[in-house]
């Protein structure tokens, strides 16, 4: 096709879309106001192409037609069809805000991405984005709400882009945008967004349910007709409206319960559900009062979330009976209203009140503040921040109390300690005991619906890594790895002055440490403390930013051989070898094992090399076995009262509070620390070697027990290089 026909056809399918968006406008001045956003839109992104080929203005289009779906005012419409100018062309948020106005400018610089600064990684750049994205909540809802309608387009035309990047925007979609739209209770978008997600990431298995439903389809419509047909007759028989019909769960849903139970999506009884549509509260009573008269009910499955709604707000009463065909099946009851909140959640109702700060939205969007004051004040690597973005997604709510009489909502199978820090951080850090029901029971104790909960605290009292293991909300997790990582912070700063001052004494430069320190800023450092903490992580060496500093010591012990210094500072702590009292005798020590003090040790006596130490538990000593004439018994030639060196190997997940946790058992055990160094690779697994001075193998040994108790270490192992 010609350049001109290309630009003429394009022309037309703006045209149409445009005339189509207008025509959903109520009134005349809402849809003056509209055209100009479009015009102005329009005019902005000619030229720009999407992936698919389409002008890029159809994506501004199709966004804002998403938004009247949801029935959003006419400012949140505008916003939509501006959300990328600012991004994507030469338009300020000055021009918005002076052509548009002051609220339209601010929805779409809460949308627009953070340009224009030095990012240094991905996840950086990924982390600040969301960052501002949440922050702009803090002033007006709709911000999300648009970005909802951005990202549901950008996930059904998701096809046109590269497989790593549809895979990296699925995951993405999966992780954050599906758990909010969850949160603020969306239902419908929440089901798109996950099915989309299922199709990028795991196709095989979306479309493995999407057929196996297109084939049981017209037997369960079948099957969803004879449950429904004595429903609507009794009801009709009480003189009550309904809208009764049966809809399959979302594919995604499906595919969650096939994994979670392990079973064939054939074995999966509850696929669909019935849904009562009726008028008012009252009647939903009504109504199931008549399905339980025409088929018995399950008594644990039966969940009243009009009485106490879902902290998303969704209302209904969920009953699930055995119908005529002896077939498991849920029934669901609302009103009209409910069902509208069901489907788009906060946007049927969004409360806005044009202040500068959340103000007294309703319980659906309480837990935001929370979020919202967290953000604010973390100081995280963008990796934490992520995570603490990746909000909480449960299905299932259990309601409980506290002595007082007040309802607390969590997640299924939380804990008194998620309860504890649901109220406040400082209760749930100084939790020592908890009542359930007047009975002590542990801190990760599993609630359930109804239960009187009573804490009871200690101002002694600090968290340990031990609560991560059971707590189950967001909020409680966040709290702890937080204050973990600042007691790790606290004492990697201790462990990396003692690296620095024992390094500088060792290169003879000590009187320049003072110099040294306060030369933080000049190798890219905010503080004191922070590179210190680098140091004791071993995230950096001092013999690498020694150099730095000093440019003069560049040569001065910095490419010494690591593998040997540890070998030779360690049987430095002794005066050699001991061979039937005979001391100072010269040695030769095997390159097969390289042993140090602390290892059990046998002598050879070669041709050649003289006495030359193995490990007893060198793999060549069985090849002396017909020189036994040349083993002899030696041992180390202790100085009084010392301690000898050991070099051992961790290997872990990289996680908040590991290396506080080693260094605790160390020191525990009144072993020194004299060197730690770390090194993180692919996939999020760490190995940290640390040199401590231990008085026995036995107590080396028993560390080594200590440290492989911890969570997420894999192995530990002592090492000789």
């Amino acid at each position: 096709m010609k350049v001109a026909d290309t630009e003429k056809s394009d022309s037309s399918l703006i045209k149409e879309k445009s005339r189509l968006l207008l025509d959903r406008i109520k009134t005349k001045s809402q849809k003056n106001n509209v055209n100009d956003a479009l015009n102005f839109s329009i005019k902005m992104h000619h030229g720009q192409k999407r992936k698919s080929g389409l002008p890029y203005v159809s994506h501004c289009i199709d966004v804002a037609n998403k938004l009247i779906d949801w029935k959003m005012d006419h400012t949140t419409v505008i916003s939509a069809l501006l959300h990328d100018v600012v991004e994507d062309t030469s338009v300020t948020l000055d021009d918005i805000k002076n052509k548009f106005g002051e609220d339209v400018a601010l929805l779409v610089d809460g949308v627009t991405k953070v340009e224009n600064i030095a990012f240094y990684s991905k996840q950086h750049k990924q982390a600040e984005n969301f960052t501002k994205l949440f922050l702009s909540l803090a002033k007006d809802l709709r911000v999300i709400i648009i970005k909802f309608a951005d990202r549901l387009n950008n996930m059904e035309t998701i096809q046109y882009l590269s497989s790593k990047k549809r895979k990296e925007i699925a995951l993405e979609t999966k992780e954050i945008f599906v758990p909010l739209a969850h949160k603020l209770g969306m239902a419908k978008l929440k089901w798109e967004l996950e099915d989309l997600s299922l199709k990028c990431l795991d196709l095989r298995s979306y479309n493995s349910i999407k057929k196996k439903i297109e084939t049981s389809a017209r037997l369960n419509e079948d099957i969803l007709n004879n449950a429904i047909r004595p429903v609507k007759k009794e009801l009709k028989s009480y003189n009550i409206k309904s809208n009764i019909f049966g809809r399959y769960k979302s594919i995604s849903s499906i595919n969650r319960k096939i994994i979670k139970s392990n079973k064939k999506f054939e074995d999966i009884y509850d696929l669909y559900a019935i849904r009562i549509i009726v008028d008012k509260i009252e009647e939903c009573y009504l109504a199931l009062g008549i399905i339980h008269s025409i088929y018995p009910p399950l008594q644990d499955r039966f969940k009243d979330f009009i009485a106490t709604p879902k902290t998303n707000g969704y209302q209904s009463i969920h009953t699930t009976v055995l119908t005529k065909d002896n077939r498991l099946t849920e029934v669901q009851i609302r009103t009209k209203e409910m069902d509208d909140t069901a489907e788009v959640g906060v946007a049927a109702h969004w409360l806005y009140k044009g202040e500068n700060e959340i103000g007294e939205f309703d319980s659906q969007v309480s837990w935001l503040r929370d979020l919202l004051s967290i953000i604010d004040n973390e100081n995280s690597e963008p990796e934490e921040m992520m995570n603490l973005l990746k909000i909480d997604m449960f299905e299932d709510e259990i309601f409980v109390f506290t002595p007082k009489g007040d309802l607390i909502k969590l997640p299924q199978n939380s804990t008194p300690l998620d309860f504890a820090f649901s109220i406040h951080s400082d209760l749930g850090f100084t939790t020592v005991r908890t009542k359930v029901n007047k009975k002590l029971v542990p801190l990760s104790y599993n609630l359930k619906n109804g239960d009187i909960v009573e804490i009871q605290t200690n101002k002694k009292q600090t968290p340990n890594s031990g609560w991560l293991k059971f707590v189950k909300t967001s909020k409680a997790q966040h709290a702890i790895s937080k204050y973990l990582r600042k007691i790790e912070f606290e004492e990697s700063i201790k462990i990396g002055n003692q690296i620095l001052e024992k390094s500088f004494r060792k290169m003879k430069i000590f009187e320049k440490l003072s110099d040294f320190k306060k030369s933080y800023a000049d190798i890219g450092y905010e503080s004191i403390e922070k590179m210190l903490s680098d140091v004791g992580r071993g995230g950096v060496t001092v013999k690498d930013l020694v150099p730095k500093i000093f440019p003069e010591l560049n040569a001065i012990d910095t490419k010494e051989n690591d593998e040997h210094e540890f070998i030779d500072s360690a049987r430095s702590d002794f005066d050699g070898i001991n061979l039937d009292g005979v001391e100072n005798i010269v040695v030769d020590y095997g390159k097969c094992c390289n042993p140090i003090p602390g290892d059990d040790v046998i002598g050879y006596i070669s041709r050649g090399r003289g006495l030359i130490v193995h490990n007893t538990s060198c793999s060549n000593i069985s090849s002396f076995s017909n020189k036994e004439d040349r083993i002899v018994s030696v041992n180390w030639n202790m100085k009084k009262n010392i301690s000898f060196r050991a070099k051992i190997h961790i290997s872990c997940l990289d996680t908040a509070g590991v290396l506080n946790d080693i260094a605790d058992i160390i020191s525990k055990n009144n072993v020194n620390i004299i060197d730690v160094s770390t090194d993180v690779v692919e996939g999020g697994l760490a190995n940290i070697w640390i040199i401590c001075k231990v008085k026995s193998k036995e107590k080396l040994d028993f560390v080594i027990n200590d440290i492989l108790k911890i969570k997420n270490v894999d192995s530990v192992q002592r090492v000789h290089e």
